[in-house]
């Protein structure tokens, strides 16, 4: 029950400094390249999924 304790507060605490942080321009100007980061990150992701999807979708053997 002490560990859960403690990651509710470290979580709370993460998203009290991102508020704080996210005031000040420069703050604000660094979590919205780390958020771009991020989503370039899971588009490149997202793209590699689909696209190995097609390609175990086009090698699947039929059953007809």
């Amino acid at each position: 029950m002490d560990k859960a304790f403690w990651f509710v507060l470290g979580i709370a605490g993460g998203f009290l400094l991102a508020h704080i942080v996210n005031k000040d321009p420069r703050g604000h100007e660094l979590l919205a390249e780390v958020d771009a980061r991020i989503s370039e990150f899971t588009d490149r992701i997202g793209d590699a999924y689909r696209e190995q999807q097609a390609r175990l979708g086009d090698a699947a053997p039929t059953t007809d």
